[in-house]
């Protein structure tokens, strides 16, 4: 999971560590770029905290039985 939210940081870094594009729609571009980096982030870590919960919720062990039928 630690890849998915890291995913976009090369392309972010490029685009704000130095003037690469200049002008109105550079900027529009970077605001999205970041826009979409912060939420990939987000969902990123919503996934993490799901698959917890769910696995929090699921028994360690279960009888034989029920895990054949």
């Amino acid at each position: 999971m630690a890849q998915l939210e890291v995913a976009m940081d090369r392309a972010h870094a490029a685009f704000t560590g130095k003037a690469v594009w200049a002008g109105p729609v550079a900027r529009d571009f970077t605001e999205e770029l970041t826009g979409r980096r912060t939420r990939l982030r987000v969902l990123a870590q919503r996934i993490v905290e799901e698959l917890e919960n769910e696995l929090r919720g699921t028994p360690e062990r279960v009888a034989r039985s029920s895990a054949a039928g």
